[in-house]
């Protein structure tokens, strides 16, 4: 199998795409940092791919598109994002703008683009968009974080529905993990406010729950606790909750 993975030289990219090598998966890795995706190249034991890109630049995108087509790819992760932390009022609206074609417009795109390829084939192929815990409520503090998430999430489900009805063989998930111990609070400018999970369990957990045909995958107790109580609380007391939570992140 082959599979492209984005944000894929770090974190939960980067434990996917070693775990997906042990299980001699051909690999297309794409991040924004070419230094760490040439260290990654040497060290993985399948041939690996790498391709230096900014998923904020919607034809940069597009082009990698043209590339992932051509290459027939079993397996799409949408794995980069970005993240920042502030009151709406305060954040920079150029990284807004960044984040929000980094989480969004590059999914959606990549998305759109290789579910049609996949229809056509007859083997079975999969799709997993990386959202997070956060897409299950607004998120003061993080509010734009929050919302390309949610949109993350409800259009990878509705998408998995829309396949199984027509009865193909593309698979699509969506992984939503809680906090995971990754380089994402550093770029993002936040502390973890509870222990995260380690990385290469979050990897290895959504890998071997995709290949079961999973929709939703969350790793952890915890966090598959807080989406079932949480329904049963109203929006502004989930809203309370929230920014106690995100004003811890800034201490």
């Amino acid at each position: 199998m082959k599979a492209l993975i984005t944000g894929a030289s770090s974190g939960i990219g980067l434990d996917m795409a070693r775990y997906l090598a042990s299980k001699n998966c051909e690999l297309i890795l794409v991040s924004r940092n070419k230094e760490k995706l040439e260290k990654i190249q040497e060290q993985l034991p399948t041939k690996t791919t790498i391709i230096v890109a900014d998923l904020s630049n919607e034809q940069r995108v597009k082009d990698l598109y043209v590339i992932a087509k051509k290459e027939n790819i079993d397996i799409l992760i949408n794995n980069a994002g970005l993240g920042d932390f502030g009151y709406l009022t305060d954040t920079d609206l150029n990284k807004d703008l960044e984040l929000i074609n980094t989480n969004i417009k590059a999914v959606h795109i990549l998305t759109k683009y290789l579910v049609k390829d996949m229809e056509k084939r007859e083997e079975d192929t999969y799709i997993m968009n990386v959202a997070s815990s956060a897409a299950f409520q607004p998120g003061p503090l993080m509010s734009t974080y929050y919302a390309t998430k949610s949109y993350v999430y409800q259009l990878t489900e509705a998408l998995y529905y829309e396949e199984k009805k027509k009865g193909s063989n593309v698979h699509v998930s969506v992984l939503c993990p809680g906090p995971v111990a990754t380089n994402f609070n550093e770029v993002a400018g936040v502390n973890f406010s509870v222990k995260p999970l380690e990385s290469t369990y979050v990897a290895k957990y959504a890998i071997d729950k995709m290949f079961k045909n999973k929709m939703l995958i969350i790793p952890g107790f915890k966090m598959k606790c807080a989406k079932f109580f949480s329904r049963f609380a109203s929006d502004k007391f989930l809203l309370k909750v929230i920014y106690r939570i995100q004003k811890k992140k800034a201490s």
